[in-house]
């Protein structure tokens, strides 16, 4: 566990963290969530001691191992990428060169005496690298490798042979692999695409350690965390449960804070005017001073912020043909092997697609085949009448003026209809006030792609192609966004490693694989259930096997079959009801704990001992109650997700 206590930090004349509390008991799981700006970064490099607070202390277990994974790219040695993520495990490395030294030593040593001495450290030497899993090591650094996308056969190639992504999931494996006590994620899923993403998530779920993850992605976060901390104003707030969980109970803090600065203001206005009335009658005096020094004492309420507060729409002002564009026995290639080989298939007015597979499946170059920018080998490409087609994609940023100013960037290129709202999207996208006024060459890559973003949604297109849209953008202008393109009424083509965005909007999967593109109705989750999952026997093959199967079974097999998954729905539904009371009592108890936290902020609760006695006792059973109550909510689960994966056995094989 690690504490954190009376945590300040500044910035020049501004408050990042304002003696800041923080808990991290053994086994958390926790999403660290905020507003770009208000100090989740600064927070994480503090706990790792990158940082050093204005005031405040921290409290860790000697030995305390922490694991740091930051947003920027790291600094890593030149060498072969197996080699370095075995680099992070130095303690078995060096028993690893000591036994090496003894294996040699022993080779050339003739004393009988001597060779007893070397054989005895050999065998301690031995014990501790056994207790280490010295001997599993690097089949385990093998292991997550391959399962953060790397083939086998770049383990021994030398990490400048790949792009900073690539790095960064090299340094992900070296901290896996070190297995530290807490591990710290500042948005793990920008590096990753959408299989090293599923992996990374069943890694963490079996994870030992403490885990806190600063996120925009909402599934990411709701397979991950069971509780939701919010840095806001420098404190820190904990929520219990999912994002959508989180989301709620915000809403209702916020419309309870509402109601009460509305019954403060009602308070003031009626102790104002009797002051007003009787402050120069005598008899009234006293009163009236009473009242004053009231409302002087009397403290504002601070509204709550919500995490959702932008919308804007796009609406196409020129439409398409029906047809927007159709491939045929289309094959490409930059050296002997295909890319893709004799891809049919077409897009219509209309359609919002989601384009999924491996980075390095061709999901980009066949991006730059429907632009243009690249040409086919084999095939042929037809772009349907009247379409126009808008293109963002990280390295599209080169192509911005750096002399202009954002908001000539944009005026430029925008569609008519758009202009009135350039000022209102480009605040979505974090670019307000004098901010516009800004020339692109001084931005960061991170506000470039936002301009290019905004630059391409404003313009008069009718087919957009965004391949990871969301990487630069905070959770509520993510929403903003998902409900702008949802109201779209132009075509849409996205890559994107966020889930959540993409079940909102696609209806339809393109997953490239194998030189071969296989067309999934539905969106993301329903590509999850129809994908095959098994890469030497085809959809189709197992398909046909299943059918035969079905033919096979006996009336008697059907009847125990559908009697066994009655008995698990009907477990499922049990679960389901109990997980929802556990819900509920939670919420319940995180109001009370709120209020309680309130009554021990004031002044006068301290001046009764029985009763401040009474409120840290019941402060400390809600604790426990709390603590006791997500351990079950997180056995529930954990029971539910296998049932669920259980009856999808049991349906597959019909």
């Amino acid at each position: 566990m690690i504490q954190l206590n009376n945590i300040s930090y500044e910035i020049g004349e501004r408050h990042l963290l304002r003696e800041l509390d923080w808990y991290i008991d053994d086994g958390s799981r926790i999403a660290l969530v905020g507003a770009n700006g208000s100090g989740k970064t600064t927070l994480l490099r503090i706990v790792t001691g990158q940082l050093r607070q204005t005031s405040g202390r921290i409290n860790k277990p000697s030995g305390y191992r922490i694991g740091y994974l930051p947003q920027e790219e790291v600094s890593l040695e030149d060498n072969q990428i197996l080699s370095i993520v075995l680099a992070g495990r130095p303690d078995v490395q060096e028993i690893a060169t000591q036994l090496k030294e003894i294996q040699i030593a022993l080779t050339a040593e003739n004393n009988p005496q001597n060779q007893r001495v070397l054989i005895t450290k050999q065998g301690e030497l031995e014990n501790h690298f056994k207790l280490l899993d010295g001997y599993s090591l690097q089949a385990e650094a093998k292991k997550i490798l391959a399962g953060l996308g790397f083939d086998q056969n770049n383990f021994g190639k030398p990490l400048s042979e790949f792009s900073g992504g690539w790095r960064m999931r090299v340094y992900l494996a070296k901290l896996l692999l070190q297995k530290p006590d807490l591990l710290l994620l500042d948005e793990p899923t920008n590096h990753l695409d959408l299989p090293s993403l599923e992996w990374l998530e069943e890694y963490l779920k079996k994870f030992s350690g403490s885990i806190v993850i600063v996120s925009h992605d909402r599934t990411f976060i709701d397979k991950i965390a069971r509780e939701i901390v919010e840095l806001e104003n420098g404190v820190l707030q904990h929520f219990p449960g999912k994002f959508a969980d989180f989301e709620k109970q915000k809403e209702m803090l916020a419309e309870q804070a509402l109601q009460q600065q509305k019954n403060v203001q009602r308070y003031k206005a009626q102790q104002q005017k009797f002051i007003d009335r009787f402050r120069y009658k005598a008899t009234k005096a006293a009163q009236v001073q009473s009242r004053i020094k009231k409302l002087e004492k009397l403290e504002s309420v601070e509204l709550i912020r919500q995490f959702k507060n932008f919308s804007f729409s796009i609406k196409v002002d020129e439409p398409s043909y029906k047809d927007v564009l159709k491939f045929k026995d289309v094959s490409f290639r930059y050296d002997e092997a295909w890319i893709f080989h004799q891809l049919n298939f077409q897009i219509s007015r209309g359609d919002k697609i989601a384009l999924v597979g491996q980075n390095g499946a061709g999901k980009t170059t066949l991006t730059k085949l429907i632009t243009g920018m690249l040409k086919p080998q084999q095939g042929n490409i037809k772009i349907g009448e009247r379409v126009h087609i808008g293109y963002f994609a990280q390295h599209r940023i080169e192509e911005l003026n750096l002399k202009n100013t954002i908001y000539q960037e944009v005026l430029e290129t925008a569609a008519d209809s758009h202009r009135p709202n350039i000022r209102n999207i480009l605040g979505l996208f974090k670019f307000s006030g004098d901010d516009i006024d800004k020339k692109i060459e001084v931005l960061s890559g991170g506000e470039k792609a936002r301009v290019s973003l905004a630059k391409i949604i404003l313009s008069p297109v009718n087919f957009l192609i965004m391949d990871e849209p969301t990487n630069h953008l905070d959770i509520p202008s993510r929403q903003a966004l998902e409900n702008a393109l949802r109201e779209y009424d132009g075509t849409l083509l996205l890559i994107s490693h966020d889930r959540f965005f993409l079940d909102k909007l696609v209806h339809r999967i393109f997953e490239l694989k194998k030189q071969k593109l296989t067309e999934f109705e539905g969106n993301y989750t329903d590509y999850l259930h129809l994908r095959p999952t098994e890469d030497e026997v085809s959809f189709e093959v197992r398909k046909e096997l299943k059918d035969k199967n079905v033919s096979r079974k006996s009336h008697d097999q059907k009847r125990k079959e559908a009697e066994a998954r009655q008995a698990i729905s009907r477990k499922r539904n049990e679960i389901q009801t109990r997980i929802s009371e556990i819900e509920q009592q939670i919420e319940k108890l995180e109001m009370e704990k709120i209020h309680i936290e309130s009554e021990m902020g004031k002044t006068e609760t301290y001046q009764d001992a029985e009763k401040i006695i009474a409120i840290q006792a019941r402060y400390k059973e809600i604790n426990a109650q709390l603590k006791n109550l997500l351990a079950e909510w997180e056995k529930l689960h954990t029971e539910f997700e296998e049932l669920m994966r259980t009856l999808q056995m049991m349906l597959d094989d019909e």
